[in-house]
């Protein structure tokens, strides 16, 4: 009985390695704010705030913000994304984030638009010696263009994050969330699901057939 008891907890646990990491929260920078201040990230202006994530099979996979934006319609399309070791870096990721899911959360007392934008990034896998990275954006485009609107501004909320504006230097920071993946095994070839079964099968057999030759 033991060893069929160990048997199925075996085979379990190879279930369990096929099934596909959950998506979660790596960094949260806080609540948006709306009301307050937000920074240009257009018109040749950037902004970088800093965040830190654990070390340990993780995967920086979306990136979150809130902007506000001067009309209900000309919405946010594409950004230039960057993430690095130091403000404005580039040394961990770089690229145009595109694909954007714009939520419109309301209107604030300046009459500006307020949207939550929802980008995927490409998956970064977080080095030990990578303690404290700066994510950064600017470039922005609307339906209408680059730099063709009325701007498109980063929501200022005083999170924990230090902030950097290209033009003036430290500022407040910005409300952002990066989401992504803790992998344990990744690095290591994953069998195919079917494969796992039909190991599974094989030991669950090999298992029957002893018992059998011990009742005897």
């Amino acid at each position: 009985m033991r060893t069929a008891s160990f048997s199925l907890l075996t085979v379990c646990c190879l279930l369990l390695a096929v099934a596909p990491a959950m998506a979660d929260t790596l960094y949260d920078n806080g609540p948006y704010n709306g009301n307050t201040y937000a920074w240009t990230i257009d018109y040749g202006y950037a902004v970088s705030d800093s965040f830190t994530l654990p070390w340990g099979g993780i995967y920086p996979q979306g990136l979150q913000f809130v902007y506000w934006d001067a009309s209900t319609t000309d919405v946010l399309t594409t950004v230039d994304m960057a993430m690095g070791s130091t403000p404005f870096g580039t040394d961990f990721d770089s690229e145009t984030l595109t694909n954007v899911a714009n939520t419109f959360l309301g209107m604030n007392q300046y009459g500006y638009a307020l949207f939550q934008a929802d980008y995927a990034i490409h998956p970064v896998q977080w080095r030990s010696d990578w303690s404290e990275g700066y994510v950064s954006l600017q470039n922005a485009c609307t339906a209408g263009g680059c730099s063709a609107g009325e701007g498109i501004y980063w929501d200022e909320n005083g999170g924990p994050s230090m902030a950097y504006e290209n033009a003036l230097g430290s500022i407040p920071s910005e409300a952002f969330t990066i989401t992504g993946t803790t992998c344990l095994l990744c690095g290591y070839t994953t069998p195919e699901p079917s494969s796992i079964l039909l190991f599974g099968s094989g030991v669950l057999g090999l298992v029957g057939v002893l018992r059998r030759k011990l009742g005897h």
